[in-house]
């Protein structure tokens, strides 16, 4: 399944926080919820920190694995957080599934720091996230922040920041379930003590043959339905070392193959994490924490050409992208009284990657063959200052970061295949620079009632594959941009959050400013070339409400968002549009029980609004309301089975339209039941 030499040996750490106030997860029992502090054991860090209360975050703790159930899915559940396409990792291509806030869209990269115990999760070259990775980690909670500019974060965080913590499997438990469409879905975990110790090992294996992408009444014989295979494997380690330190290492690794529905477009993605870490948190006195990573990804893909008639497919591109991510990170909290309020720390993130591709086929053959890539590097450091009561009184924090990053020297190179002339050989300069970032934030709490308010600055570099890789889909062609600057955030908000007995409110007012933003510029019919905007500039509101109803708890959120380009120049046609797939309107109401008995059970009603596929509007994605649903029966404390569906409406969820007019759907409507064992 794992292409890579799964021996090899990496260091990681996770972004490690250690809270002042600790609660455990275990004292959480809501869907969704504003932000308290937690302790996520296993996951290598005490997460998040109370500075981060200044802005509006929330934790999700309900995750179930199996049954169909996926991570990019239940993020879906919090308004406005958005991935490029509306589809999830079983049919969307996986370079489209970068993810963002904030209407900070427009771009397949991700501009929300997404994070594993820490550790970022970005595609080594591209900034997507390969999501159906996260669907074996045993998972204690996701935290999700808005707004960028936690100086502990780093680059990437423009958006927001959304933690994955892991969790460390007690005993044993396991899942299969059969779905629509002849769906597997099988996950296991089991840990316990070793010595002085834990361990755990977590596992998914999901296929299933796939629904026809295109929409009924477009195709034609060239389209058939896109069969997917995933599977994943995680072995994590937990060590005492002394009185107040642990070691912690987690090797992982994923497969993920999917189809688009149409001959010669099989993706496939191979992937092998690994990280060590080591934490001192004795209470009272000094902390710190060490720690390094590795990322190894090996992603190839076809694209086909489709006939007008859509009666015949051909060859245009394979590709394949072979990538490395490496890290490290020092964090110190020295003691200050009974408390650790200052965190200081530096970091190093290095990305290595290059594309493969083969194109020009005649006769299913390719006539060239083009190589493309470079490395970036950045190293910054950080200190923050946190201080005040996060149940009681005024909370301030304040931060700060310097980073200092490199681009190696690019090159693109292309050449006609069985000999001949190189056609093209370019080298692209190294460059290098200065970037800041930062946070100023408080919050004030009494009794039930807190009101807070933030400003920050956050920063984002060039991903190699916008810097150095052309690309094409259909008759449109997109150049890279080896002269792209980084994206720089400026922005702010203001919140108020209250909470009675059983309900809970929550509002955020949020003003951002993306300047330089990187798009998809249209320059000439069927022609496009990566360029850095003027701007983007984005406002709207956050809402959350939350009800305890007995043994369940109902949950709404929504957000509107007012966003449009500032363009010039070459870009002046997309100057006050939309930034294409950022929806005006959210949202999504969702009922889950939290009952002790057998029964239990979910649904979820999501909305999303019309959105625009294209960067001048001129095709548009059409609003979509889908409903999720599951009962499950526990019958003995071992048992249970479960039935759930997705999409059950088996609404038309647009999720691409090409400039042909052929819509893309996302998944429709899905059934699933299957058994849960627990011991």
């Amino acid at each position: 399944m794992i292409r890579f030499l799964t021996g090899t040996l990496a260091l990681a750490l996770p972004a490690a926080a250690m809270a002042q106030n600790e609660e455990s997860l275990d004292d959480f029992v809501h869907v969704g919820r504003p932000l308290q502090e937690i302790i996520v054991e296993g996951a290598g860090s005490l997460t998040p920190l109370a500075g981060d209360r200044a802005q509006a975050s929330t934790l999700l703790y309900d995750l179930d694995r199996g049954f169909g159930a996926r991570i990019e899915n239940r993020l879906r559940d919090e308004a406005g957080i958005v991935q490029f396409r509306r589809s999830d990792g079983r049919s969307a291509h996986p370079t489209s599934q970068g993810v963002t806030l904030r209407g900070l869209g427009g771009n397949a990269s991700s501009r929300a720091l997404v994070t594993l115990d820490g550790v970022p999760q970005a595609d080594p070259f591209g900034g997507w996230v390969a999501w159906s990775a996260y669907d074996a980690v045993g998972l204690g909670g996701i935290v999700v922040t808005r707004g960028g500019g936690s100086g502990a974060d780093g680059p990437g965080a423009l958006a927001g920041t959304i933690s994955l913590h892991s969790t460390m499997t007690a005993g044993a438990e396991a899942s299969l379930a059969y779905g629509s469409r002849d769906s597997w879905d099988a996950s296991a975990s089991v840990g316990g003590q070793v010595g002085g110790g834990q361990v755990a090992i977590d596992g998914r294996y999901s296929r299933g043959d796939g629904f026809i992408p295109v929409a009924k009444g477009q195709r034609g014989a060239a389209d058939r339905a896109a069969p997917y295979e995933q599977g994943g494997l995680g072995l994590r380690l937990r060590f005492d070392a002394g009185d107040s330190g642990r070691i912690e290492a987690s090797v992982r690794g994923f497969s993920d193959e999917r189809d688009r529905g149409v001959d010669f477009t099989t993706s496939k993605t191979d992937g092998v994490d690994a990280s060590l870490r080591f934490i001192h948190d004795p209470a009272g006195a000094t902390q710190w924490l060490a720690l390094g990573y590795i990322q190894l990804r090996d992603f190839e893909s076809g694209f086909a050409s489709v006939a007008a008639g859509r009666d015949s497919a051909n060859p245009a591109l394979f590709q394949r992208i072979p990538a490395t991510g490496l890290g490290g990170r020092f964090e110190l909290r020295p003691a200050i009284g009974d408390a650790n309020p200052l965190r200081i720390g530096a970091d190093w993130r290095r990305t290595v990657g290059r594309t493969e591709e083969d194109f020009f086929f005649t006769g299913g053959i390719p006539g060239r063959h083009r190589m493309a890539g470079g490395s970036s590097d950045t190293v910054g450091a950080f200190a923050e200052w946190t201080s005040g009561d996060v149940r009681d009184g005024f909370l301030w924090t304040l931060s700060g970061r310097v980073d200092r990053w490199w681009l190696g020297t690019g090159y693109r190179v292309e050449r006609n295949r069985g000999g001949g002339p190189v056609i093209t050989d370019l080298r692209f300069a190294a460059r290098q620079g200065w970037e800041g970032s930062g946070r100023a934030g408080v919050r004030w709490t009494s009794d039930s009632v807190s009101l807070r308010a933030a400003a920050y600055r956050g920063w984002r570099l060039p991903t190699l594959n916008e810097l150095y890789r052309p690309f094409r889909v259909g008759a449109e062609t997109t150049m890279a941009n080896e002269m792209l600057e980084p994206e720089r955030l400026w922005g702010g908000e203001i919140g108020a959050d209250w909470e009675s007995g059983g309900t809970k409110l929550s509002a955020t007012l949020f003003a951002n400013r993306l300047t330089n933003a990187i798009a998809n510029v249209t320059l000439a019919p069927n022609l496009n070339q990566r360029q850095n905007l003027d701007a983007i500039d984005s406002k709207g509101v956050e809402v959350a409400a939350e009800q305890r109803i007995g043994p369940a708890t109902l949950r709404a959120t929504y957000v509107f968002t007012d966003a449009e380009v500032d363009a010039s120049g070459g870009a002046s046609p997309l100057d006050g549009r939309r930034p294409a797939q950022i929806a005006k309107h959210g949202g999504s109401v969702s009922l889950r029980s939290h009952a002790p008995g057998p029964l239990g059970g979910f649904a979820t009603l999501r909305y999303i609004g019309e959105q625009n596929e294209d960067d001048l509007g001129l095709l548009a994605l059409d609003d979509a309301l889908t409903l999720d649903a599951g009962l499950s029966w526990r019958f003995s404390d071992a048992v249970s089975i479960e039935a759930r569906g997705e999409n059950l409406f088996d609404e038309l969820v647009p999720a691409a339209i090409s400039s042909s007019g052929i819509v893309e759907r996302a998944t429709p409507r899905t059934l699933w039941i299957g058994a849960r064992l627990s011991f």
